[in-house]
This record gives C-alpha cells, structure tokens and sequence, in this order.
C-alpha cells in the first residue's frame, strides 16, 4: 500500500531534499552524473519542477477545471472550457495537466529541465513548445537531451504527441525508478485517491477513468 500511496502523490517516504527540490532518492545520484555530463558540454542543466503531491496536482487541475487558470491547446491557443461538455473538458485539460494521482511527478523520478545561461537573467521559464523548437532558446538543451539522456538511465516520456499527453521535451525521466512507481498508478489506486479527495471534475472523471488512464498514463513514447 505503500507504493500505491507514492505512486499517487500520497506519500513522500521515496523523497530525498537536493538544492530546494524532492526527487525519489533512487534517481538522485544519475540525475547529478547527468547534470555534470552537461555542465561539461556548456549546458546548464537544472530542474525547474521535479516532485508534485498530490494535493499540489489537485490545485493544478481545480485551477485550470474551474477556468481560474487558462487551459491552452495544442496550438497554444486559450481553450474555451464553458463551450465544452464535461468529458471534452477533461481531455482538454489533460493535453497538458495530469489528473491528480495520475501524474508521473508523483514519482520524484520525473523532472522539468531548462538551461538558465542559455536565456538572460531575468527570463519568465513559460515551458512551452517554442523554446525548444530548433529557433528556441533551450534548441542546444533539446539536441544535448536526445543524444546523451540514454546514457544515464534517463529518457522523456512525452518527447511527441501520440494521442494522449501533448509533447513534452523538457519533461525526462529515470527509467529505473520510475518504472517501480509506474506498476502502482493504476486505475485502483487513482481512483482511490480521487474519492478521498475534493477533485473538480470528479463526478465526471471516475466513470471514464479506464479510458482517461489508458490514453493518457499508458501511452508513452519508448526510450530513446
């Protein structure tokens, strides 16, 4: 029961604390090879988000179902959610933003990474698509990810859109760990976790939770 309750954002007993964030303790070492194997490329490889609870990923996704942060498509246009149906506004959200439970974050073994000296000091981290397209800023970052991520036990997960979670380059993840976490975020241990929780969408998610896990926890890109 444990590890369901890591692999849900539940419990944070798989955690170590490392520069201000919380990644799965298995992860840790390989993550600092990988940044050390960048720096000596002139890449500053740092992470911008790694661990997220579960009531964090449920601020998240109440923020975004209730319309109090925009919902964007693949276009990187505004979603119009009052113009939706309820299940279409599920899918809508979940383009970008895992269900609460159902996030790989939860893991501790899945990170958001950018390169702070490619961009000037004062620049707003936005993790959008353009910065790093081949005219973006973090285009070196990218090109450095998929040639040197597979040495080190790493991959991503969400490299391009195969129907479920939209493309996701600065998004990797260390294999190893998180394939033990993986084998616990099922159906069950999600839906557990919604029903005790105060969720947007609920009502609507748990009747469609098997497709919702099929499309968008199970459809991932293969290692690199």
């Amino acid at each position: 029961m444990t590890l369901a309750l890591c692999a849900t954002g539940r419990s944070e007993s798989h955690l170590c604390d490392w520069q201000g964030q919380r990644l799965n303790h298995e992860a840790l070492a390989d993550f600092q090879r990988l940044q050390r194997r960048a720096l000596a490329d002139g890449i500053d490889l740092r992470i911008a988000s790694a661990y997220r609870s579960f009531s964090r990923q449920a601020m998240i996704w109440n923020n975004k179902y209730l319309g109090v942060r925009p919902v964007f498509d693949a276009s990187q246009q505004v979603v119009d959610l009052a113009a939706l149906s309820p299940l279409e506004r599920l899918h809508a959200i979940m383009l970008y933003s895992a269900l609460p439970g159902a996030s790989r974050h939860h893991f501790g073994s899945d990170f958001d990474v950018w390169d702070p000296s490619a961009v000037a000091e004062d620049y707003q981290l936005q993790l959008s698509p353009d910065e790093y397209a081949p005219s973006g800023p973090f285009a070196t970052l990218n090109a450095w990810l998929s040639e040197h991520l597979h040495e080190l036990g790493f991959y991503r997960p969400y490299l391009k859109y195969q129907g479920g979670v939209a493309a996701e380059p600065w998004h990797i993840s260390h294999i190893s760990s998180a394939e033990t976490l993986q084998g616990w975020q099922t159906p069950a241990s999600i839906a557990d976790a919604l029903i005790e929780s105060e969720v947007a969408g609920k009502e609507e998610i748990l009747p469609h939770l098997d497709e919702l896990y099929a499309r968008y926890v199970q459809t991932l890109c293969a290692p690199e």
